[in-house]
């Protein structure tokens, strides 16, 4: 697929999407700014990967517990965050994926915004299987398409990884697959399912994710670097909010920390009737150092 006919979707869905976030963002204003009379409303976009749900939750918990603000978390699409930030809907978000996933957004955007640099070093993206499936590379599947039922387990369709997994199709010829959209909790569903009966099942991947530490997975290798290297998770925030909050526009500048740290709050979210705030929470009070020096 050529890059024009990718974005022609992506425009379209992020029309929609800001339409969807317009009326969120009218539904979460019925709580007043007046809950803190002395400090603004922090308003956070982001997608609800599991991985940006635990990113933003923590960045919310400081902002609340340790900086007295009251925060506001958005979920929205992947073009409906960029957009937000570049309209001034929101102020920020911790969940640019660059250079490979969402490098079109900040491409597009790069003159509406403020780019913070990166929160998180270590991650990557790609098509993954159950260690327990016998092809290594991307090359491989289509000649086992069958065992695969021809489908390729996909994320929400506004993802840059989705746009990725599409260009995927087209570089190797992957005529034998289609890639099914749906969420990232249809995606772990249908892995969880595939590996409970032992059968053979293709996903859209990335790291820090939850599933690597619950099962045993891998990566298929990727000769044409379709998913490009190893990426960073960015801060990115909506110009002029240095000017107008200088003390969170400074905290979100230092923001940082490991795929370990996201992994160990990403797995208590997926425990039985998780909060992901209370375990962002946990997570800060057991960190006490980290968040110092956030906030130095």
């Amino acid at each position: 697929m050529t890059s024009r006919m990718i974005r022609i979707p992506v425009i379209l869905l992020a029309l929609l999407s800001i339409g969807l976030f317009a009326c969120t963002k009218q539904e979460t204003d019925t709580t007043s700014k007046e809950d803190s009379p002395t400090k603004k409303t922090v308003e956070l976009a982001y997608v609800e990967w599991s991985s940006e749900v635990a990113s933003t939750n923590v960045v919310k918990a400081v902002l609340q517990e340790k900086m007295g603000y009251q925060v506001k978390t958005i979920p929205v699409s992947a073009a409906a965050m960029w957009q937000s930030i570049a309209s001034n809907d929101a102020d920020g978000m911790v969940a640019a994926w660059l250079p490979t996933t969402h490098g079109h957004y900040l491409d597009e955007l790069k003159d509406k915004l403020v780019d913070l640099g990166p929160n998180l070093v270590g991650t990557r993206i790609g098509l993954v299987v159950p260690a327990y499936v016998t092809i290594d590379s991307l090359e491989e599947l289509n000649a086992t398409a069958e065992k695969f039922d021809g489908r390729i387990i996909g994320i929400d369709p506004g993802a840059g990884l989705m746009s990725k997994t599409e260009l995927a199709l087209t570089e190797y010829g992957l005529d034998n697959f289609k890639l099914i959209e749906g969420s990232g909790a249809t995606m772990t569903a249908a892995l969880a399912d595939a590996i409970k009966n032992e059968q053979w099942v293709v996903v859209t991947g990335w790291t820090p994710h939850w599933k690597f530490a619950a099962w045993d997975l891998k990566y298929l290798k990727d000769p044409k670097n379709v998913f490009g290297g190893e990426e960073v998770i960015h801060t990115i925030v909506r110009k002029g909010l240095q000017e107008e909050q200088p003390e969170v526009y400074a905290f979100l500048d230092k923001f940082n920390w490991s795929p370990e740290d996201m992994a160990a709050v990403m797995v208590w979210n997926e425990e039985e009737g998780a909060d992901p705030y209370e375990n962002a929470k946990r997570w800060i009070n057991e960190n006490p150092e980290k968040v110092a020096e956030w906030l130095k």
